[in-house]
């Protein structure tokens, strides 16, 4: 049955893959890996990336336009919220490194061959239920404080922000909800995806192998999860141009976390297909042949 095989996985057994223990060392070697795998074709994971800060920028004219300013935060921090689904064509282009395959930047598609694509995006679906609820809450307190008008412009409501009780008072109380909602997504989805990508063992077990991989390694973990923010919080800072070279950086770093923190016997790995082995001419694929 389908929805049995999101559950429990292809061997319709729920897996409990073993997890290791690391060291904030091994965070670091992840981080150095995954820069490691940009740098080998950063042109073709550049170009991927930069729908990201294009959609940014985007969402940035929509809020200013639509009367929405005090959202244009909570929409740039929740972006975090649905970085490991955004991540998945990334982990891919690891996966086939680590295997000597070739890296062209179409690669990044093969994950639609998944068996694992119905889990995917049952997860995918509870990131964007979290990025949502993370907006409403964010409206919700923005009304709290200021009431249901929207703010008149971005430098009034700055000003506000900043030099008034109740505006630092929701900066605190913003993030502090907003590091909740990072935490359940951490601890969720940290090896969620590329344990799918890798072994199909359905979403309940991704999920939970993702929990049982923060709580044997809370301080490597947490230390991953603050490296993630203020990377992204870096890369926003130009307007948002800075993410076409974070995301992927720290998309490769994250197969590699897993690669250190989950243990999978080679019997259960999910084999690429044999026309995925197949090595191009280096050429662009048919369908994007000029």
């Amino acid at each position: 049955m389908a929805i049995f095989h999101v559950y429990s996985g292809a061997t319709r057994t729920l897996q409990h893959p073993a997890i290791r223990r690391i060291t904030v060392a091994d965070v670091y070697d992840a981080l150095r890996l995954g820069f490691d795998d940009f740098w080998a074709k950063p042109s073709h994971y550049v170009f991927l990336c930069l729908i990201y800060p294009i959609v940014g920028v985007l969402l940035i004219t929509w809020t200013s336009g639509g009367n929405a300013l005090q959202l244009i935060f909570p929409l740039m921090s929740g972006f975090a919220l649905l970085g490991p689904f955004a991540g998945i064509g990334l982990y891919e282009i690891s996966r086939r490194r680590e295997q000597n395959l070739d890296t062209s930047w179409w690669h990044a598609l093969d994950v639609r061959h998944s068996p694992a694509i119905p889990a995917m995006a049952v997860i995918g679906v509870m990131l964007l239920a979290l990025f949502i609820a993370w907006l409403l809450v964010a409206q919700a307190l923005y009304t709290w404080f200021y009431g249901p008008a929207a703010p008149q412009s971005m430098t009034s409501f700055l000003g506000d922000l900043f030099t008034t009780q109740r505006g630092w008072t929701l900066i605190v109380l913003g993030n502090l909800i907003g590091f909740l909602f990072a935490l359940v997504v951490l601890c969720t989805a940290v090896v969620a995806f590329p344990l799918l990508l890798d072994c199909d063992v359905g979403a309940y077990a991704a999920i939970e192998t993702s929990v049982r991989a923060v709580l044997g390694n809370p301080v490597p973990m947490l230390l991953w999860g603050l490296i993630v923010a203020v990377a992204l919080l870096i890369g926003s800072l130009p307007l948002l141009a800075g993410l076409a070279i974070v995301i992927p950086v720290l998309g490769h770093a994250t197969w590699h976390l897993y690669r250190k923190v989950v243990e999978i016997p080679v019997g259960m790995k999910t084999p690429l297909p044999p026309s995925a082995r197949k090595e191009d001419d280096g050429r662009f694929p048919y369908w994007l042949r000029w």
